[in-house]
């Protein structure tokens, strides 16, 4: 009961560490282009138009996503009474906090309490879940919905017959997650659902006709709950859009992606990113060697885990981000393998020698390029040299941590005190502001009402929300540019410098903006 105890408190610990660290991150750096900047946006287009059943990009119907993040950033609009930039942020940490509390319920129930809290331990101590976990976007509400998912699915296959309070909550899972993100949500539970004979108990699991009518109520349920926003939005949305948002964003990016079309080996070359730094310690693998897949819920977070990345290996559009689910699942199996490995407690010294060297090897990338190793405008860019310097002695510290602390607290520290200084350093020289979107939007909210023009291949309402804008900015080709500029005195046409030939660079303000010179050109 006592090491229950121990170990509930380090969890603890460590998702306050965590929220501590998202909400630093809302605080210390800009909305990132491109996508926080559109996806806040886009939900103060549609409460600026009531628009509730149709997102809007540039006061122009938006078919990427469906619309409950959106709604959510509205919902927390609403209780804190004003448009905030800070408190529309709060949706993604919010439900970083959740996958983390609902990792360490699920392990609990699979296996014991100490799992439960070393999974969150785990799972909070992953730079890259830290990473997204503190953005605003839409993958941690996917998470959620796929463990309650998964969570679901257990109680359904725990008995014969079919539990239909289980497989209705299976099905609202789905429905979550597809209002969330898409079907998508069908590749993050579609395999453990599959692969039920594989782990489930074949002494008490319900008959493949019972698990079929039980899949049939929860397909039934999703599709009830899912066409309370789908049939209003297709009817009023037009034939484009049912197009969109019912076949193109799907299959288009499923078969011949139109956005981050990737090779088949891009995600397995990404893990020793992705897993940082719990698939480079050594401690993990020795543990991991002794498990036995005669553990059926170790059987289902391999599926989980295994699938996810199997999938996503195959289509074609695939973004590291799209991987979140599937973290949940790999912190449980991690966690069974630091308990197995009996040394999450003990201190790590040179047994985590490849995560001390990449932590100093972190450290000192930003330093090697401030003093000339990247280009000028990189280098630029992480002056004062100062910032870092400190990064790099952050990292120092990191390192010293998971030498002298127990091996499972010492790693977490280290890969969620990574991303705080990641913070700092942005925070702390110019590549927080490189990233800004608020100086270009006040110049474009003071020309607004003569007119607002850009020129590029697909405007993202980069500018939108900083700027309040009210208004729909042009989207124009190079060689339009001039005549809108002769047509819209007092206007304002924001481009990147690189994409209007036919306007002189030096007739324009020129500000750097998102890794590319950006030209202001104020008509005249």
């Amino acid at each position: 009961m006592r090491e229950a105890r121990g170990a509930g408190l380090r969890a603890g610990l460590m998702i306050l560490a965590f929220a501590a660290v998202a909400v630093a991150g809302v605080a210390l750096r800009p909305l990132l282009p491109i996508d926080e900047t559109r996806y806040i946006d886009v939900a103060r287009e549609m409460r600026l138009e009531g628009s509730w059943f149709l997102p809007l990009k540039n006061f122009e119907l938006y078919t990427d996503k469906p619309p409950l993040l959106f709604w959510l950033i509205n919902l927390v609009w609403t209780l804190a009474g004003e448009v905030s930039g800070f408190a529309g942020r709060l949706v993604g940490p919010f439900f970083a906090l959740l996958t983390l509390a609902g990792t360490w319920a699920l392990g609990r129930r699979l296996w014991d309490t100490a799992t439960g809290a070393m999974a969150a331990v785990v799972l909070a101590g992953l730079t890259v879940f830290a990473a997204f976990g503190g953005a605003l976007m839409f993958d941690t509400l996917l998470a959620c919905a796929t463990l309650a998912g998964i969570w679901a699915l257990v109680s359904a296959m725990k008995a014969p017959g079919v539990n239909r309070r289980a497989w209705g909550g299976f099905g609202l899972a789905l429905a979550f997650g597809v209002l969330a993100k898409g079907p998508v949500i069908l590749f993050h539970l579609a395999p453990a659902l599959l692969a039920a004979p594989l782990w489930a108990d074949p002494a008490s699991r319900p008959s493949a006709r019972e698990a079929l009518r039980g899949a049939g109520l929860a397909l039934a349920v999703a599709l009830c709950v899912i066409a309370l926003w789908v049939l209003p939005a297709a009817i009023t949305g037009g034939a484009e859009y049912r197009h969109m948002i019912l076949w193109e964003q799907t299959a288009g990016r499923t078969v011949a992606s139109f956005a981050h079309a990737r090779p088949f080996w891009w995600v397995g070359a990404m893990l020793p990113v992705l897993l940082f730094p719990w698939i480079w310690s050594p401690g993990l693998w020795r543990g991991a060697v002794r498990l036995r897949f005669s553990d059926r819920a170790l059987r289902l977070m391999a599926v989980q885990a295994g699938a996810g990345l199997f999938l996503f290996s195959l289509i074609s559009g695939k973004q590291l981000h799209y991987l979140v689910p599937e973290l949940p699942a790999f912190a449980l199996i991690a966690a069974r393998a630091l308990i197995a490995s009996g040394g999450a407690e003990r201190r790590s010294g040179w047994a985590e020698a490849p995560v001390l060297g990449l932590l100093l090897l972190a450290g000192l990338i930003p330093l090697a390029a401030a003093l000339g190793a990247a280009d000028a405008r990189t280098a630029e860019l992480l002056h004062p040299l100062v910032a870092p310097i400190g990064f790099l002695l952050f990292c120092v510290l990191l390192a010293a941590l998971v030498w002298v602390l127990p091996r499972a607290a010492g790693l977490s520290v280290a890969g969620l005190g990574l991303m705080l200084g990641g913070l700092g350093l942005i925070a702390t020289t110019g590549l927080g502001a490189s990233y800004d979107s608020a100086p270009i939007a006040r110049e474009m909210a003071a020309h607004e009402a003569a007119g607002l023009a850009t020129v590029t291949g697909r405007y993202n309402s980069e500018f939108g929300f900083e700027g309040r804008l009210t208004r729909k900015v042009d989207v124009l080709t190079a060689e339009e540019a001039p005549q809108w500029l002769a047509a819209h005195p007092g206007g304002l046409l924001v481009a990147e410098c690189r994409d209007v030939p036919t306007l002189e660079k030096t007739a324009a303000e020129v500000r750097f903006f998102y890794g590319h010179d950006w030209c202001l050109w104020r008509a005249e």
